[in-house]
């Protein structure tokens, strides 16, 4: 495995993450990093079971997320779109060593996003029945699409190290960015995050967490 500027950490399900210094925590669950991507995100959404979905991610990461959402829709050859934001992008070391050896490092459109990542403030990628943007910037700043998510992934570090992305103020404008009836999942069950999806007008429930983790929360728009 290369040398990487981030320390790697070793998942019990197999998949890595890595630690971000900057926030202090690790990109992904310590317990299971593709595992929670399959149980907040793919399936906490109902990505899974979509048949063209459409996901919004706040905070990219080190691309465990997308590579459980493309593997998904591969299996089941049906069209992504996917547009994520990511403010403090991972080295292309990181996000290689992380990747490795795991379920989609070899998708088309990872091996894409690769090629570009953190060449220019926005990456568009299309492979196979894929297409992928992802934008460097602070999403705070950026117009979000509005009504059009199916999914969003609300994945940013905790609300105590990275409070912005989980307001109220933000969480309304995630709420319009969703289409009627989409989802949004975070991994987080903060009594303050539940009251501001629900505070922007998402029906929320808690869900059964994923390894580690009691339980994360699901809001759904209405229709």
């Amino acid at each position: 495995m290369p040398d990487v500027s981030a320390p790697l950490i070793e998942t019990p399900d197999g998949s890595r993450t890595a630690f971000n210094a900057r926030f202090g925590e690790s990109y992904g669950s310590r317990h299971g990093a593709a595992g929670q991507a399959r149980h907040v995100f793919v399936e906490g959404t109902g990505t899974h079971l979509h048949p063209a979905p459409r996901v919004l991610e706040i905070g990219f990461g080190v691309g465990v997320n997308f590579r459980a959402t493309v593997m998904d829709t591969a299996l089941r050859a049906v069209g992504l779109e996917y547009v994520a934001y990511e403010f403090d992008p991972a080295p292309i070391d990181v996000l290689r060593a992380v990747a490795e050896g795991n379920e989609g490092a070899e998708h088309p459109a990872w091996l894409a996003l690769l090629e570009g990542w953190g060449s220019e403030s926005t990456v568009h990628v299309q492979a196979e029945h894929v297409r992928l943007t992802v934008h460097f910037m602070d999403v705070l700043t950026a117009e979000l699409p509005q009504a059009w998510a199916s999914a969003l992934y609300l994945d940013g570090f905790s609300p105590d190290r990275n409070p912005e992305v989980w307001t109220p103020e933000f969480t309304v404008r995630l709420a319009a960015a969703l289409a009627p009836g989409g989802v949004l999942s975070t991994y987080s069950a903060a009594g303050r995050v539940r009251r501001a999806l629900a505070g922007a007008g998402l029906s929320v429930e808690k869900r059964t967490g994923p390894k580690g983790k009691r339980e994360h929360l699901r809001a759904v728009r209405g229709e």
